[in-house]
């Protein structure tokens, strides 16, 4: 307990210093998601859009998951150097996983019945996707980024190792900070993964359809039941 009372006080007393690393972290994480997003997301909505590369999108969660942290960004080290730019790649490449598997998973999912009865309403490929799929889809899109913004977080801890500023400065810098400073560091970057998960959860509900969310249970996944779809549709295809 006298640990954790030297950390808030720590925190208390280096407010300046960790306010600074805080910034530094969050630009790190925000340049990383910027550029995962823009890759994963189009990607992913393109080919459950198409219905194909379930075996890409798969795979490269599973190498995403298999990847360790540390190891990629050591690697980075020998073709980047050290610095910011071979953190953020680092951070991109374990950030586009979740992101392109859940992009590609809720669009593929979305309900035929929906798709059929837009396309038989006479809209064309695009209009199917911009107004149909991608509506019904946002809420397991936008889980996906969840778990990847608290993914990177997490792992920009490590920058410091490779030359980056971020929170982690204090955590590996022990014999100057020692446990008190190490422990604050850390409450600090917990505070921004569970603020960051809080954000991201709102966000998400906040773009679930209204007819999904109403028609969810304890535990139940926002996808609608068969023939629930074209009713959503219908509010969709008049908004």
């Amino acid at each position: 307990m006298n640990d954790f009372t030297d950390a808030f006080r720590f925190i208390g007393d280096n407010v300046s210093l960790l306010w600074h690393l805080t910034l530094d972290h969050l630009a790190l994480t925000g340049a990383a998601m910027a550029i995962a997003l823009v890759v994963a997301l189009p990607l992913g909505v393109w080919l459950g859009h198409l219905h194909r590369g379930s075996f890409v999108a798969i795979n490269i969660s599973n190498i995403g998951r298999a990847l360790p942290s540390l190891a990629l960004i050591a690697f980075g080290v020998a073709l980047l150097g050290i610095g910011f730019v071979n953190v953020m790649v680092a951070l991109v490449v374990l950030a586009i996983p979740p992101m392109l598997t859940n992009a590609y998973v809720a669009v593929d999912g979305v309900d035929p019945d929906a798709v059929e009865a837009a396309q038989g309403m006479g809209m064309t490929p695009t209009e199917v996707l911009l107004r149909v799929e991608l509506p019904l889809a946002l809420p397991l899109i936008f889980a996906g980024v969840r778990t990847a913004v608290v993914y990177v977080i997490a792992t920009a801890t490590l920058a410091p190792l490779a030359g980056a500023s971020s929170l982690g400065n204090v955590i590996v810098d022990q014999a100057t900070y020692r446990l008190p400073g190490v422990l604050g560091a850390a409450i600090c970057v917990a505070v921004l993964a569970l603020v960051a998960e809080l954000s991201f959860a709102l966000l998400q509900r906040a773009v679930t359809p209204r007819g999904l969310r109403a028609g969810r249970r304890d535990g139940e996944e926002a996808v609608p039941p068969p023939g629930e779809g074209r009713r959503v549709l219908v509010r969709y295809a008049n908004s």
